[in-house]
């Protein structure tokens, strides 16, 4: 490798790392904070009780709790742990980074005077029917053949530690005597050992994730630099109606751009169909290089690989089909 070469690289690497980042240390700094302070048993209260409402429902909480793919991952560790159910927190997963209004406004941006409503909103919608379509296969599959081992275990251990918490929960009510200065002091002291554990699950999940994240990123920087620039062969399918949709779905993969940018990318590539386009953006958020290792944080390989080739396959038929029979539609 060339001085050059090596200054592209070193270049690429910093710029992607520098944007994951801040997502990365926000995700963790959510996760530490689930873990200490959010109660167990929160999220099995704020769902509905049915197993498949529920999936749905958590397919459109990126609304309300927006966050990028790069935060989302560890968010999900202390999620499950809480008591999300697995297909809903996969689904929320896969969902959040599109089914979001920063994700929204920035494609509605991008595609200035390239139909934004139909990009917009065929965006959000394809990805909120992908995340839910997971969803419901998870939710019917074994949490040990999803998980991680270590993730599985402690899972398991924090739904039996909610069941013994529920089984003693009673009143500790003290029997009418004025201990409120040694109950302030109590608190004060409960308050900062918990910022403090919060802050050290926070840490310890930035290190793991953190790893992962930058072996994704080296990788990503590599593709970048050495495959990316002045990609003939991209053009030469533009015009392949079943060649385009997975061309552009692999650049997804290796350019791993956050979901909040993709889209000024993806509008920039002219030669290609609308349907293209959007396999592009619904793609990337929820399947790129360092996704890949984000994944296996959480993950069993074999499952990553699985869904993986099910996201892909499921994008590319809909933007073929929809280029078979739309493709001359006029969108507005």
């Amino acid at each position: 490798m060339n001085a050059d070469a090596q200054q592209d690289f070193a270049l690429a690497f910093l710029s992607i790392l520098f944007e994951g980042a801040p997502f990365i240390l926000l995700g963790t700094l959510i996760s530490g904070f689930i873990d200490i302070y959010l109660p167990p048993g929160t999220m099995d209260r704020f769902l509905p009780k049915n197993r498949n409402l529920a999936v749905i429902v958590s397919g459109l909480l990126g609304a309300v709790f927006p966050v990028c793919e790069c935060a989302v991952v560890p968010v999900i560790r202390r999620l499950l742990g809480k008591g999300l159910p697995l297909g809903c927190a996969l689904t929320y997963m896969l969902a959040a980074p599109i089914v979001n209004p920063i994700t929204a406004l920035s494609t509605w941006k991008a595609f200035q005077g390239q139909s934004p409503l139909a990009m917009t909103s065929g965006r959000m919608l394809l990805g909120f029917l992908v995340a839910v379509g997971v969803g419901l296969v998870v939710s019917r599959i074994s949490m040990r053949k999803v998980l991680r081992k270590s993730i599985a275990d402690k899972v398991e251990a924090d739904a039996a530690k909610k069941e013994h918490h529920h089984d003693h929960d009673y009143d500790h009510s003290c029997c009418g005597h004025d201990h409120s200065h040694d109950h302030d002091d109590s608190s004060k002291k409960a308050d900062d050992s918990r910022l403090i554990a919060a802050m050290r699950s926070a840490q310890k999940d930035f290190v793991e994730v953190g790893v992962y994240f930058t072996i994704g990123v080296a990788i990503t920087a590599l593709f970048n630099t050495g495959i990316a620039p002045g990609a003939i062969w991209l053009d030469s399918l533009a015009g392949n109606p079943v060649a385009a949709p997975a061309a552009l779905m692999a650049l997804a993969f290796i350019l791993s751009l956050c979901s909040t940018s993709d889209a000024f990318i993806a509008a920039t590539l002219a030669k290609f169909t609308w349907s293209a386009k959007l396999a592009f953006l619904v793609l990337g958020p929820m399947l790129d290089v360092k996704l890949v290792f984000l994944y296996q944080t959480v993950l069993r390989r074999k499952f990553i690989l699985g869904m993986s080739l099910s996201v892909f396959a499921f994008i590319w038929a809909v933007a073929v089909a929809w280029e078979t029979w739309f493709g001359k539609l006029v969108l507005p």
